[in-house]
């Protein structure tokens, strides 16, 4: 369901914005499309640095791990 807003812009941004549509969308349809985007793509960043976190919480034991399994490698060769 959509709800009718008033928003105020400047001059500037508004033209930017009627070259970058042209007639193809309404400055409504734009700028849902990019304030979708907009939280998309926060949500994803927040999702994406929470994993880093994981990883680098992980980092040592898994670099431990693997220095250890390169070790009997290297013995066995």
């Amino acid at each position: 369901m959509k709800e009718k807003t008033s928003i105020t812009l400047s001059a500037d941004l508004l033209a930017k914005i009627d070259r970058s549509i042209g007639t193809k969308i309404s400055r409504s349809a734009f700028i849902e499309l990019v304030l979708r985007r907009h939280f998309l793509n926060r949500n994803r960043a927040r999702l994406h640095a929470r994993d880093l976190e994981l990883i680098n919480a992980a980092a040592d034991r898994l670099n431990a791990e693997v220095a250890d399994v390169l070790t009997y490698q290297a013995q066995d060769e």
